[in-house]
């Protein structure tokens, strides 16, 4: 199994750090008093090196892979071909020294979701000069693998589906966990910030803009990334991909933001207006700055990661759409660009305003 590989002039690099948040609190571990503790993977622009062997696409298969199957209600060996991935990323391999330094983006991945879920994401956006960190929202992802070989499941209580959605108990987990995604993103800006050169990744010390910091994020993520970027004055646009907004608090539903957005639906969450009416109009109305609005026809939920890439039976067992996985993957490497380098980088955008003869298959909406 593979992703294509990004297009972009530079080589891809990845390193991977454990970070714990002293100031935080862990609400969903079994340690009463337990700091909050994050494994986080990192891309950037790098030095090529043709001796470099690439990165498996996913850490600690033996774990992650029956926790993904589990959550995809399949079984345990449905992943373990993917073991034999690998990405077009080099670990640890040098920052490049093209630029003086690199904008950043933030991403938040889905309820029972993980760090590399959209690697062709971070890999892109990588290539084209950007520097992508991912933590896995501990206890929210699928598992959590720490380097001791300790992992953290993903902890069913923290959003529990199986309670009344529209209940005010729902609503308030729901938010709890929205604002320790964010939370999440916000102290790992606060780690770069204060990163020296001899710390794990000193290499990025002093090399990243943090006048130009983006979000990014899928389902949970993406109502984490709308929360983070909202109320952290350091973000600076956000993209989200089928958000689920019963995370965000009432705080933002009610006051939007003042930032640009592209908010980017699947055909299948688009045509089902309980995923994305519980608080996205509101919030939407509300978004003072640059927005776009628009979903993919014959697209599924998870078309917007790297899953349907990995198994030839994603469509029939309800994973993709209709739509060619290599073409979705275009479409959404071709929006991430235009968005990231327009409200990054300042360049003129040119997908964003109006429908595309280049990409039919996206459909702008209002709420």
């Amino acid at each position: 199994p593979h992703t294509p590989p990004p297009d972009g002039p530079y080589a891809v690099g990845t390193l991977t750090v454990m970070l714990t948040d002293d100031s935080r609190e862990e609400l969903y571990g079994d340690d009463p008093g337990a700091r909050r503790a994050l494994m986080v993977q990192i891309w950037y622009p790098a030095e090529a090196d043709e001796n470099a062997q690439p990165a498996p696409w996913l850490e600690n298969m033996e774990v992650m892979g029956p926790a993904i199957s589990a959550e995809l209600e399949m079984p345990p060996f449905f992943l373990d071909h993917a073991r034999y991935a690998r990405t077009h990323a080099y670990p640890n391999a040098p920052l490049s020294d093209a630029e003086t330094a690199y904008p950043l983006v933030l991403f938040s991945h889905g309820w029972n979701g993980f760090r590399a879920q959209n690697t062709f994401q971070m890999e892109t956006l990588a290539s084209h000069g950007y520097v992508v960190i991912a933590p896995d929202h501990t206890y929210g992802a699928a598992a959590t693998v720490f380097p001791d070989g300790r992992a953290a499941f993903n902890n069913p209580a923290a959003l529990p589906f199986e309670a009344d959605l529209l209940a005010e108990e729902f609503l308030t987990r729901a938010r709890l966990l929205g604002d320790q995604w964010a939370g999440d993103l916000s102290f790992i800006l606060d780690w770069l910030e204060t990163l020296s050169p001899a710390a794990p990744a000193g290499q990025l010390a002093g090399r990243l803009d943090f006048e130009h910091i983006g979000a990014l994020g899928h389902s949970t993520g993406g109502g984490a990334a709308i929360e983070f970027c909202a109320r952290d004055p350091r973000c600076d646009a956000v993209f989200s991909m089928d958000a689920y907004m019963r995370p965000v608090s009432q705080a933002v539903l009610d006051e939007g933001m003042d930032k640009p957005l592209l908010a980017l639906f699947s055909q299948s969450w688009w045509d089902d207006w309980e995923n994305k009416e519980r608080g996205f109009e509101r919030f939407y109305a509300q978004v003072q700055g640059e927005k776009t609005l628009a979903h993919i026809q014959g697209t599924n939920h998870f078309d917007f990661t790297d899953l349907p890439a990995f198994s030839p039976v994603a469509a029939s067992i309800g994973l993709k759409g209709p739509l060619a996985g290599e073409r979705v993957l275009a479409i959404m490497r071709a929006y991430t660009l235009d968005f990231f380098n327009h409200t990054l980088r300042g360049e003129a955008a040119s997908l964003l305003n109006a429908p595309s003869a280049q990409y039919p298959e996206v459909e702008f909406s209002q709420p």
